[in-house]
């Protein structure tokens, strides 16, 4: 059976309550709506970790990631089969002007970071720069054109964890280069001298908040993550080394399950839409009884009006679908503008679209399924004198 040949059929008999109609049709592209804002957060929180490096694994210490470890174990670490290069990291916990708004702030060895992070892009004069300067730092694309930050400008780095030597919890730094990300990823971070502050920093001297390594096969990674820890085992500070996807995870775990989280909010919101649609459909196919007789009695037969009742209330939740979908790529879009520097991937990926309408088409079958059913095995004689 043609579809096309049915549409304005099928229009017309969408259309016979049209109050009812477009409520439904509005709870339908609501649920999608909700459903594409949430996979667009999903994707913005958890869509990192995708683009972490294969060959990149996280020394951290054993007991928690926030006990530090010894500088000294770069050395030891660089001296490990397997391992390309190796960098370290801290955490510094800071903000610029409001401390409810945290920067991805970070302490870096200049030397080895981009050893580790060949995919971070800064030119050879920025580079240069940043290695001249002991209070310079590197900001990325995003931070920048968030705090509206230009080359040479000095910026006053507070921090909600270190204090200086003098009490104060501000570090002045300067910008010497604003870098790029190869790979796509985010470049809301920025990066300063560890030496700088180390020496000035009032607690925790020489000491460290993991370690990065690139090794040079990552096929080989499981094994030098052991050989890694084993090296350290039974010391005051036991490491746990994994891949940086994986470290990546456990951050983001630290919040909750966001995938779990999601799924019961979408499960409760398609199962209400569900129910709304059969019910909507059910009435439909009740107030027809007899003009479906009818229809029997002209030809149809009972696969094609079976047939025609699905293909309405696919109609109805494909077309909601669609619109819910475009409206949340939309609202996405424009909160990612305005929370760049908090959400850069702030988007609906393209495999929320596909599952939208693979769940759109089966929402659509399932309200229609018995309705349709009903529709198929109606006696024209039984319908006449009901319709009487």
């Amino acid at each position: 059976m043609s579809v096309l040949k049915y549409l304005p059929l099928l229009r017309a008999n969408l259309w016979r309550r049209r109050i009812r109609t477009l409520l439904t049709f509005a709870s339908v592209a609501t649920a999608f709506l909700l459903f594409g804002l949430l996979m667009a957060l999903r994707h913005a929180i958890t869509g990192g970790i995708e683009l972490t490096g294969a060959d990149r694994l996280m020394t951290m210490h054993k007991m928690s990631f926030i006990m530090s470890l010894p500088r000294s174990y770069v050395q030891r670490i660089a001296a490990v089969e397997g391992v390309r290069s190796v960098t370290a990291a801290s955490w510094f916990g800071g903000y610029y002007r409001d401390e409810r708004a945290t920067i991805v702030a970070q302490v870096a060895d200049a030397d080895t970071l981009f050893a580790v992070y060949p995919e971070i892009d800064l030119p050879a004069a920025q580079h240069a720069a940043w290695l001249a300067d002991g209070s310079g730092m590197i900001v990325g694309q995003a931070l920048a054109n968030a705090n509206k930050w230009k080359l040479g400008e000095v910026i006053p780095l507070h921090s909600n964890i270190f204090r200086k030597q003098d009490g104060s919890n501000v570090w002045d730094l300067r910008i010497d280069g604003i870098y790029r990300n190869t790979a796509g990823g985010d470049t809301n971070a920025l990066f300063f001298h560890y030496q700088y502050f180390n020496e000035t920093r009032s607690f925790g001297r020489d000491r460290v908040g993991w370690l990065i390594l690139r090794v040079k096969d990552p096929a080989q990674s499981p094994a030098v993550a052991r050989r890694v820890d084993a090296l350290f085992a039974n010391s005051d500070a036991e490491t746990k080394t994994s891949s940086e996807r994986a470290f990546a995870q456990s951050f983001i775990n630290q919040v909750g399950n966001i995938g779990a989280i999601i799924a019961i909010v979408v499960g409760a919101v398609f199962f209400t839409m569900l129910l709304v649609t059969a019910n909507t459909m059910g009435q439909s196919i009740r107030e027809r009884t007899a003009e479906l007789a009818v229809m029997k009695t002209l030809g149809f037969r009972g696969g094609q009006i079976l047939a025609l009742v699905l293909c309405e209330s696919l109609l109805l939740t494909l077309l909601g679908a669609a619109i819910g979908m475009l409206l949340a790529r939309g609202m996405a879009a424009g909160a990612r503008q305005a929370l760049q520097q908090y959400l850069p991937l702030l988007g609906v990926p393209p495999g929320a679209m596909l599952a939208a309408l693979a769940i759109a088409t089966v929402l659509g079958l399932l309200a229609g399924a018995l309705p349709a059913w009903n529709a198929w095995r109606l006696r024209i004689t039984d319908a006449l004198r009901q319709g009487g």
